[in-house]
């Protein structure tokens, strides 16, 4: 019986992990954290979070102790989501931002309430089997003695250090040398070890009301951001439900909103109404009507979504299956569009999935936003604040706009896919700001419509829509797809082989009918292991 199709179409440095426990993340250090808390007795969500902590240290270019974090739980038997955002401070009035253009994106001033922390621990309670600080022995040994930056991390250690140079304890933390560590060298981040053991022995509440608390609010006012000790104090992770819609013969599971996963589900639930199936995997027909209904989701995504308790329109409604049906009659199948929003009915960052024999799969995300975040890291502590805040809009009566206590529209989004009769498929994610929703979409396509396996899914060349008719497209298509694009309307923007950055990161489990098949994007440092 064939269990996947083996075949890697793409060029790749990789090939797929066929195991009954894997882990799968963007650095091998976090993903071999992940493997050996599997190894101690530990199950799925000890995996995760093993090296999601260990990823704080070894990966402090897309996030730290300061970052938000989503998951998503196959536990046996159900699905379960998690809602690690932070909220906004409670100083943080549209009046405060009076007379700016835009939220700032570094700085004080856009921090919001970091929410990974308490992920880690609503996770260890609930699902976890290793006790809270079993999972922080790797961390706290890579932050104390040090662990080799690996080559992708330098390079993006060395594009964004210079926008965050001068920040309120940014140097100190991490040039100490005046400059970004090159690959290869050893790195210490001892202040970040304490903090670890801080919060492995107070089970997070060091972080959120005790003394760590106190030194980040402190911190922050220190120098004019409005986050305050009472904002630490209030934040809850929230269980959540996920959504789900079926298409192509399976269910993508998603979180709701504050975070753009409802917009794959809206372009996939699109696509459904289309010729897509006909079309080969890379064919112009098969890329332009995918790059359309994108389009049409992300402008539905920029309109609508925010902090639910704030949208003008409940999630569902943008699901809804008239909705989609009407909605795609605006894809135009032979030439490119450049469309506004629906009028549905009223009502930097690292990601991991693992999964263990016993059935439990993972999917998670956590983030400092743009690369290092605000730049701000509190003195002594090793704490980088993320710049959630920039998530925000300043336009008046925006669902999404600036307001204390809200949580910020969110990029950062992790997936899940079911079969029809609700048993797991995979756990997966691509990380990368906006690339996030449409990388979703690309990479269930071509694991269900296609019949890729997880490693080739990964390595395909991926598109990227820019606004208007512009679409960011890597190479490795043969030249007369891009010219059909072309000739279609769509204005290309060829990458560089190099510039792999702008194009996410995948990460995906697969499940097999007694074990997993991984992948792990070649676009990044990590890999997929397993035993």
């Amino acid at each position: 019986m064939l269990l996947f199709d083996s075949r890697q179409p793409y060029p790749s440095r990789r090939s797929p992990v066929v195991a009954r426990n894997v882990v799968a993340t963007s650095q091998p250090l976090a993903a071999q954290a992940g493997l050996m808390a599997l190894d101690k007795g530990g199950n799925a969500v000890d995996a995760a979070l093993a090296a999601a902590i260990t990823l704080t240290v070894v990966e402090p270019t897309g996030n730290g102790l300061g970052s938000d974090a989503f998951a998503l739980v196959w536990d046996g038997g159900q699905l379960h989501g998690l809602n690690a955002s932070g909220r906004a401070p409670a100083a943080w009035t549209p009046a405060r931002f009076a007379g700016a253009v835009e939220m700032p994106t570094t700085g004080a001033d856009s921090v919001t309430v970091p929410g990974a922390v308490s992920a880690w621990v609503k996770l260890s309670r609930r699902f976890g089997k290793l006790t809270f600080a079993d999972l922080f022995g790797p961390a706290i040994r890579y932050a104390r003695d040090g662990f080799h930056v690996t080559p992708m991390i330098a390079a993006l250690w060395a594009d964004t250090h210079a926008r965050m140079a001068g920040a309120p304890g940014f140097d100190e933390a991490y040039l100490p040398d005046g400059r970004p560590p090159h690959a290869g060298e050893l790195f210490r981040l001892p202040a970040q070890a304490r903090t670890l053991e801080a919060i492995a022995a107070s089970q997070g509440e060091a972080f959120y009301r005790g003394d760590l608390a106190k030194a980040i609010a402190a911190w922050v006012e220190r120098h004019g951001g409005g986050l305050a000790l009472g904002d630490l104090e209030a934040h809850d992770a929230e269980w959540v439900e996920p959504l789900r819609l079926g298409a192509f013969g399976a269910v993508l599971a998603e979180l709701p909103p504050n975070g753009q996963g409802i917009a794959a589900q809206v372009a996939l639930g699109l696509l459904e109404h289309t010729g897509l199936a006909a079309e080969a995997p890379d064919s112009v027909g098969s890329l332009h009507l995918q790059i359309e209904a994108m389009k049409l989701a992300m402008a539905d995504l920029a309109a609508f979504v925010a902090d639910p308790a704030h949208m003008d329109v409940v999630p569902e409604a943008l699901l809804d299956a008239d909705y989609l049906r009407q909605r795609a009659r605006a894809i135009d199948p032979d030439h490119a569009g450049d469309p506004g929003a629906g009028a549905p009915a009223g009502g930097g960052t690292v990601y991991l999935a693992a999964a263990d024999a016993a059935g439990m799969m993972v999917s998670y995300i956590q983030s400092n936003y743009m690369g290092f975040g605000s730049g701000v890291v509190v003195p002594e502590t090793g704490i980088s604040l993320q710049n959630r805040g920039a998530g925000f809009t300043l336009e008046p009566g925006h669902p999404n706009e600036v307001g204390p206590g809200k949580r910020p529209f969110h990029t950062i989004i992790p997936g899940f896919l079911l079969e029809p009769d609700g048993r797991p498929a995979m756990a997966f994610g691509v990380m990368g700001g906006a690339m996030q929703a449409q990388g979703h979409v690309q990479m269930v396509l071509r694991t269900r419509l296609f019949g890729q396996n997880v490693q080739a899914a990964s390595d395909a060349p991926r598109w990227r829509i820019t606004g208007g008719r512009g679409v960011a497209m890597e190479p490795g298509l043969p030249p007369d797809i891009y010219a059909g694009l072309r000739a279609r309307g769509h204005e290309l923007i060829m990458s560089s082989p190099d510039d792999v950055f702008a194009f996410g990161g995948a990460q995906l489990i697969r499940r097999l009918e007694d074990g997993y098949v991984a992948g792990s994007d070649s676009r990044k440092d990590g890999c997929a292991v397993g035993f």
